[in-house]
């Protein structure tokens, strides 16, 4: 693996694949209570310039159970939200921390935090991609089907950072991709190119739910306003109609398939109610799988 996690398009294969395989060895060792000091003496920098419930007690929690700290700091409240340049920040930070992990709006900021600092950097999410939260969902989509390779992976809705990794990790992993966006919210360029790039993957772009869910094995969705899109709510709102996981849709789906939900969830927008509650042990799984996923992301980026 390259020295930092910025995106899943930077990955093989079998880089996801090392970090599954991390994250099932620690997460067996956390539920059967085996020490796991792999970063005792360890220092994790998290940036959040976005606001966060998962992402910051997933990381600060894993830190603590790999026997490290995790330092929280705020975009507004530090140096790097009061103009400081992100080479800076970078270079500062690699004097006194081991990792840094940052939460932001540009794919740029990461990749120029990640060019300047000496030390490993992990993306806990931008306006791009969402590569911790994908990893995740892989590690709960194989440890409910016991493989990845072969199954049909659908999305439903804003072609946003969750659609671009989880084509860009569902296609690398061998899965069938199918993605449903109402016209002009497609996922980014960059990432329906790399989907037409090899002949070996299984990718459809849709208009209709419909045709995308036609035999899933995993159902995905998100908010059809992301944060910092709340006064875009009332035009995604009319766009997006039609684009709700319910029971009909569901109905389409290979028997047994699975509903993932990054959250928060807005019931009755993208996923109904009860969609949402008979698959809620599932999604809740999901939500577990941060800490792990993310521990195994550590491990291999910090502990070298």
């Amino acid at each position: 693996m390259k020295k930092d996690l910025l995106k899943l398009l930077d990955l093989s294969k079998e880089d996801m694949e090392a970090i599954l395989n991390k994250a099932d060895q620690l997460k067996y060792e956390q539920k059967h209570g085996i020490p796991q000091k792999y970063l005792e003496g360890k220092t994790l920098a998290m940036i959040f310039e976005k606001n966060s419930t998962r992402t910051r007690v997933s990381f600060e929690t894993g830190m603590y159970q790999l026997g490290g700290h995790a330092l929280f700091l705020s975009g507004k409240e530090s140096q790097i939200g009061r103009g400081e340049p992100v080479e800076d920040t970078a270079r500062v930070l690699s004097r006194y921390c081991d990792g840094i992990m940052i939460r932001t709006f540009a794919q740029s900021e990461v990749e120029e935090l990640a060019k300047y600092a000496s030390i490993p950097v992990i993306n806990g999410l931008t306006d791009f991609c969402h590569p911790c939260q994908v990893l995740a969902d892989l590690l709960t989509i194989r440890e409910h089907k016991a493989v990845l390779e072969g199954l049909k992976l659908c999305y439903i809705g804003d072609g946003n950072n969750m659609a671009n990794s989880l084509i860009a990790g569902g296609l690398k992993m061998g899965m069938e991709v199918a993605a449903a966006c109402p016209e002009g919210y497609d996922p980014d360029p960059q990432v329906l190119a790399f989907a037409q790039s090899d002949p070996a993957f299984h990718f459809s772009l849709c208009r209709a739910p419909q045709d995308a869910a036609a035999g899933a094995d995993v159902v995905f969705t998100d908010v059809w306003a992301s944060m910092g899109q709340e006064e875009e709510k009332a035009k995604r709102a009319k766009a997006f109609q039609g684009y709700c996981v319910d029971a009909s849709l569901m109905a389409l789906t290979h028997p047994g398939c699975m509903v993932q939900h990054c959250l928060p969830a807005h019931r009755g927008e993208e996923i109904s109610a009860q969609v949402f509650e008979d698959h809620a042990h599932e999604i809740f799984d999901e939500a577990e799988n941060r800490l792990h996923a993310q521990k195994a992301v550590m491990c291999l980026l910090m502990s070298q």
